[in-house]
């Protein structure tokens, strides 16, 4: 029986080269990255072409990891590296009859309740304090309408703190308790996505998805009714010196809509 065809955009990236690693035993990927090499197609999804589009054909899902990654980013290279780029990536899922839409949000959208005592959900009204932030609620909102109106399912995951490599959480990286507590283990990544991609009569639904850790304040309650899907890590965050200083430091902060008052103020990357 033929595997599967799953298509992962961003395949060089952090999250899409751990995912294109671990998917190849199951099914038959094809990947799509701005630096094409080895068996990664070479695609700027930028700009709508056939050169990469027609990689979408018999596709079953198509997950889309690809995009400008640090909330420093610029409102320019967002809107098309971001916004456009996931604009053309649902016109070729459309074109070519794709089953589901897995889509690489961030946590950055809801980064206006840091300091607020809530539990924070997906159904909460968003909160976002970049240009990145915004350009992926864009984007899911993009989604939501795409689903609506093709019937194609589209699923976002508002992904937490995941390191390159190994993803050892520590103390002391400076990214304030808020960011310990959001940590993603590569295993929870891996297994929350695969649960996505397999899940059936999924129309739309954005959904958080960090580790089990303790104190963190992200809803998981709809990731686990949806998917079925219950996180197996966790990390105990510590209030090491350095993470209280950057705690207190992003409190006092003042953000200027169009520009960034300092790198140590910038919220977490997600």
């Amino acid at each position: 029986m033929d595997k599967p065809i799953i298509v992962v955009t961003g395949a060089q990236g952090n999250l899409g080269g751990k995912l294109a690693a671990a998917l190849r035993s199951r099914y038959s990927l094809r990947c799509l990255d701005l630096r094409g090499g080895d068996d990664i197609i070479a695609a700027d999804l930028g700009t709508y072409a056939e050169s990469w589009t027609h990689h979408f054909a018999g596709a079953d899902t198509v997950l889309h990891f690809a995009g400008e990654p640090l909330p420093t980013t610029s409102w320019a290279r967002v809107h098309r590296g971001n916004i456009v780029a996931t604009g053309n990536v649902l016109r070729a899922s459309r074109t070519h009859g794709v089953r589901r839409v897995i889509f690489a949000s961030t946590n950055q959208i809801m980064a206006g309740y840091r300091f607020a005592d809530v539990l924070v959900t997906t159904t909460m009204p968003p909160s976002p304090l970049n240009p990145y932030a915004v350009s992926k609620l864009f984007c899911e909102e993009a989604g939501r309408a795409f689903a609506a109106e093709t019937g194609v399912s589209f699923i976002a995951f508002r992904i937490g703190n995941i390191l390159p490599g190994e993803n050892v959480p520590r103390a002391g990286m400076g990214i304030g308790l808020w960011g310990q507590q959001m940590w993603l283990s590569n295993r929870d990544f891996l297994d929350g996505i695969q649960a996505a991609i397999g899940v059936p009569d999924v129309p739309f639904a954005i959904l958080n998805l960090v580790s089990n850790n303790p104190g963190m304040r992200w809803d998981l309650s709809q990731t686990r009714q949806i998917l079925g899907f219950s996180p197996q890590d966790g990390f105990t965050s510590i209030a090491s010196p350095e993470d209280v200083a950057e705690d207190a430091a992003a409190r006092l902060a003042r953000l200027v809509p169009g520009q960034w008052l300092d790198q140590r103020f910038q919220p977490l990357r997600g």
